[in-house]
């Protein structure tokens, strides 16, 4: 069983950063895709980024040129870096590994909270 453990949520004000962390207990990290999403109370959850096994990277235009996602197959973390935060960013956010059509696992969720 995958264990995802997320870390580095917490409360800022517009205008500011946060590093969002995911650590993966998965052998064979570097052959799983990694996904962050999102999901504010009231609302659906949303597919906010992406990073393939080689490093291609994909992002919501909602955070488009603010968040950056990064993985670091040495350490089995994915990783983002959120900048220029915005309140509308309010949301639980959850790491989620796939692999194939039957390795999916998900993190607890990490809370953010943008204040104006």
């Amino acid at each position: 069983q995958v264990q995802l453990v997320e870390s580095g949520g917490g409360s800022v004000q517009a205008g500011g950063s946060l590093r969002l962390s995911c650590a993966a207990s998965a052998s064979g990290f570097s052959g799983y895709t990694a996904y962050w999403h999102r999901q504010a109370p009231g609302k659906q959850r949303e597919l906010v980024a992406t990073i393939s096994t080689v490093g291609i990277t994909k992002y919501a235009d909602s955070v488009k040129g603010r968040f950056t996602i990064s993985r670091d197959n040495a350490k089995n973390t994915v990783s983002l870096q959120m900048n220029s935060l915005k309140t509308e960013d309010t949301a639980a956010y959850y790491c989620n590994l796939k692999r194939g059509f039957t390795a999916n696992y998900w993190g607890q969720g990490t809370q953010v909270t943008v204040s104006s």
